[in-house]
């Protein structure tokens, strides 16, 4: 079809999609150096072709405005528009330079929403510097670094991460200078204590949990852990990812973590993916306060300041003051949601999970029995004689209309088939969801061709992943 077309194929020589008003200036010359030696190679369409083309384009795309997104470990929920309103309005369209006594009410925002996410996770205070969770991640580790070295502590080069976390845990641990010491989970996801009382000892910097963890089970030793790992003179890192069902009901701080990340883009209303925009702020207990990055944003007389802390802090690690449009959006999400109603997030998204896994148990294989949190993993169909994979499952759900759930991760189990419906799903949503769930199953019971062949209602049909991965083509000129 016409509009399947890339926008090079609809290009027509000579076709132009605007007109610029002669200039009033008088002609530049360009240096030669700055000059193309060939034009570029740009498709001449015209206006309303254009506009076709783009709103076509979107609609192929999937977000949590189109449909279901029941991606696990991600927090797919929908944001609020007028969080984005707010953030886009030209009061906030300030420069980083400006006399901070013409920024009062971006610095407050800064300031009130540090204050509310350390009531939340009960941690002293946050910085909102970094730029995303796994950088975070990175910012949390440098300021456990930091905390050993000014205690001598110079054997401390070790970081201890379950085998079930996710994979930007090692990665950070690796940037940050550390070597990542793996211990195992138990067959729920939880932290087996006896292999982690084995790898405690004196070279140990600290342990990186996600709690609840990414089975979506939550960590009923918790406390334990604290006690042990704090013994052996390391500090705590919780990974803020699946934060989002304790909002209200639990917090980090006071199961013992020192340090912790917030994934502002999931779990306080921006549109997470696509590598951005992002906001991971990093949090600490009252010990560790002075090795947050700088600048900070404080408070005295009802004035709000910039202070930079350089002679304790572990130094700058974003320019300015982080990803200010991120944090409006999320101090616009708190107060609107409320301190009342903070609880019900929680609630809701553990709710949802349950209702999903008990009414899918019967045709789809759950190794973990109980109650989960907000997400929680099958082991692909009960029924394998036919031998249908999860992957042929999540591409069958697409000519559904639903974005598959995460799969092959977490890795602890063979056909991981990972759901999290969070919150905001109404239950006729929900209730549609585990409709086409059971009727795949039945499919894959009845006629395993039909789903091993999907999709068959997309834009392309199955792809050779591995293909695609390895040899990508993301360039019209690679077509040609």
């Amino acid at each position: 079809m016409f509009y399947d077309s890339l926008i090079f194929e609809i290009s027509t020589k000579d076709r132009v999609g605007y007109s610029l008003p002669i200039s009033p200036f008088a002609k530049h010359e360009f240096a030669e150096q700055l000059l193309r030696s060939t034009k570029a190679m740009l498709p001449q369409v015209s206006e309303l072709e254009a506009v076709r083309h783009y709103t076509n384009v979107s609609t192929k795309n999937f977000g949590v405005e189109k449909g279901f997104y029941p991606l696990g470990s991600c927090t797919m929920k929908y944001n609020p528009k007028i969080n984005q309103d707010i953030a886009g309005m030209s009061g906030f369209n300030l420069h980083p330079y400006q006399q901070t006594s013409s920024v009062q009410g971006v610095l407050e925002i800064y300031y009130e929403t540090q204050r509310i996410l350390s009531e939340l996770s009960g941690l002293d205070t946050f910085s909102l510097n970094p730029y995303a969770g796994a950088h975070g991640e990175l910012v949390g580790l440098m300021i456990m670094k930091k905390y050993h070295l000014d205690r001598k502590d110079f054997k401390r080069t070790k970081i201890i991460v379950p085998d079930s976390a996710h994979g930007t845990n090692p990665a950070s641990a690796s940037v940050a200078g550390f070597t990542s010491v793996e211990v195992k989970s138990n067959l729920d996801g939880t932290v087996n204590l006896k292999d982690l009382k084995d790898v405690l000892n004196d070279e140990i910097a600290g342990i990186m949990l996600t709690n609840p963890n990414t089975t979506g089970i939550f960590e009923k030793d918790i406390l334990e852990i604290s006690r042990l790992v704090h013994e052996a003179g390391g500090l705590l890192y919780y990974d803020g990812a699946n934060l989002n069902p304790i909002l209200g009901l639990a917090r980090p701080g006071d199961m013992g973590f020192d340090i912790m990340h917030i994934n502002l883009h999931k779990t306080f209303s921006t549109p997470h993916g696509g590598g951005g925009p992002g906001s991971g702020p990093v949090g600490v207990a009252k010990h560790l306060v002075k090795y947050l990055p700088s600048p900070v944003v404080k408070q005295k007389d009802s004035v709000y300041y910039i202070e930079d802390q350089n002679d304790t802090s572990i130094g700058q690690v974003t320019h300015f003051y982080g990803n200010i449009g991120v944090v409006i959006k999320a101090y616009t999400y708190l107060l609107t949601v409320g301190k009342e109603n903070m609880a019900n997030i929680g609630r809701y998204s553990v709710l949802n999970a349950n209702y999903i896994k008990e009414s899918l148990k019967s045709d789809y294989l759950l190794p973990i029995k109980g109650i989960c949190k907000h997400e929680f993993v099958f082991d692909g169909l009960i029924d394998k004689s036919h031998h249908v994979t999860t992957l042929d499952v999540a591409k069958r759900l697409l000519d559904y209309d639903v974005h598959p759930p995460t799969i092959y991760f977490p890795l602890v189990f063979k056909e991981s088939l990972m759901i999290e419906p969070t919150e905001a799903e109404s239950k006729a949503t929900i209730d549609n969801f585990i409709q086409v769930m059971k009727t795949v199953a039945e499919e894959a019971r009845t006629n395993p061709d039909l789903v091993k062949g999907a999709p068959y209602n997309t834009v392309v049909k199955r792809l050779d992943e591995a293909k695609a991965a390895r040899n990508p083509i993301v360039k019209y000129r690679d077509l040609l």
